[in-house]
Formats: structure tokens, sequence, C-alpha cells
């Protein structure tokens, strides 16, 4: 049920667009940091500072606005079992393996991208991790779902409300092949969060996925990942098949355990 007191809600579909406008603003604002933290000690940590900077600075500004449009200052970290916890894992993984990758494969990627891709490599792996694995899950999780999703829940239909901060997730990552795995993963992190509103959740889903690429940036030869088609970095059609069938078969049964333990939760409030 939608609260009618459209006053005290924050953000709706306007408002959301405008925090994407903060955060690009932000992220413009204070990109000269990464050349002015190059010039001194510590300059490894330069990206990771910079984001720190921009995307905490986004978080404060909506946090506050939020606060003081709804007199809600507060987020739900509480931990979900473990069974669902994990089936959240094996399914992010298995939607990135079977429906995000072959479909991103099809983009063609032109070579300035394929520079920047590689050279992630050669960064600083604690500071990419901090990044990645740590810093983007937990600040992009509190704006895209903690704020603008929980909002739009409660302006609009559970299906429009997560395409739309699905949506607006994929466009602030600027580029059409990190535009793809956000939105799809946006799609699965809103759902559960819709669920369950338990912000920790989307917080798992973001790191998990994060942590593969970390993975397959830092411990895979990445020149040979953006050079090679996908049939030959899955070893074969018949191997891609396979992989990505048994992928897609994963994840459509973890959603489906889930939403049984979703509705198993959920009549438990109510009898309670």
């Amino acid at each position: 049920m939608k609260d009618t007191n459209k006053e005290n809600i924050y953000p709706n579909i306007g408002q959301s667009w405008g925090i994407l406008g903060i955060l690009v603003f932000a992220g413009l604002l204070f990109s000269p940091l990464i050349k002015l933290i190059n010039k001194t000690p510590g300059s490894e940590f330069s990206t990771l500072i910079y984001y720190l900077i921009a995307m905490g600075s986004t978080l404060g500004i909506v946090h506050i606005i939020k606060r003081k449009r709804t007199g809600n200052n507060t987020y739900d970290f509480r931990l979900s079992s473990v069974k669902i916890m994990t089936l959240v894992c094996f399914a992010t993984i298995a939607i990135q393996t079977g429906i995000i990758t072959p479909i991103i494969s099809i983009i063609p990627m032109p070579d300035f991208m394929k520079v920047i891709f590689t050279g992630l490599g050669v960064q600083n792996r604690l500071s990419s991790f901090l990044s990645l694995v740590i810093a983007a899950p937990i600040l992009e999780e509190l704006i895209f779902r903690g704020i603008i999703l929980d909002g739009l829940l409660k302006n609009y239909s559970p299906l429009k409300s997560i395409i739309i901060s699905s949506l607006l997730f994929g466009i602030s990552h600027l580029n059409p092949w990190q535009f793809i795995s956000t939105f799809v993963l946006g799609v699965f992190s809103g759902w559960v969060y819709f669920k369950t509103k338990k912000l920790t959740l989307s917080i798992l889903i973001h790191l998990t996925n994060n942590l593969i690429l970390f993975i397959g940036i830092y411990f895979t030869d990445n020149k040979n990942i953006v050079n090679h088609t996908l049939i030959e970095s899955y070893g074969g059609l018949l191997n891609l098949i396979i992989i990505t069938t048994i992928a897609i078969i994963v994840a459509l049964g973890c959603i489906h355990i889930l939403r049984i333990e979703f509705n198993k939760n959920a009549n438990k409030m109510v009898s309670t």
C-alpha cells in the first residue's frame, strides 16, 4: 500500500533524475583531484580517494534532502538468513555468467575502451579492491536502492519503480557495457529490495558481482579477454552453450526459491 501523503515522500521520478544529475556533476567537479593527488605521496590511491569524495558528497547531499523531506534518515542493514544470502550470491554469479556476459559480448568494444579495461589490471590492487568490492557496493546501493528505489516504491508500482531505478543506475556508469550489467543486476537487486527492504542484500548482490570483476581483472589476462570472442573465452561453442544454459537454470532456480522464501517471511510477518 502506497503512502498517500506524497509531500513526505522522496524522491519521485523527476527528483530521481535530479539525484543522477548531482552524481554526474560531483564526478565532474572533483575529477581534477585525481591529477592533484597523483602528484603527491600515496598517488596509487587517487582513484579511491576521488571516488569516495565524489560519491560520498552525492550521498551526503541526497541523504540530507531525504531527511528534511521525509523525516527519515535510517536504512535497514539487518542480515538475512544464510540460506537467502547464499541464494542471492549464486543467483548473481549465474545472472552475470549466463545473461549479462553473453549480451555484453555482442556489443563491439572500441580500442579506447579496451585500453581502459586492460589498464585496470596495472592499478594498485588494494585500492581497486577497496573501490570495487567495498566502497561501490555500499555507497551506490545506499543511493540507488536505499534512497531512489525506496522513495519510488512509495509513489509508483513496484515494476515501474524497479525499472526506473535500474535505468538510472545503468546510466550513471556512462558506457553501454556497464549499463547492461548494472541495469540487469539493478532489476534483480531492486526486486530483492522490494521483497525484503533489506539494503544488506542489495549490497551483497553488488559486492558479489564486483568481486567477480575484480578477480577477472587481476587474476586473468585482460588483453586476451577483451580481444577474444565469447566463444573463444568459453573454450568453444559447445562449452558456451553448456555453461550459459546451466547458468540460466541456476539463476531461475535461485530466484524461484528466493520467491518462496520471501513469501514465507511475508506470511510470518502477517501472522504475527
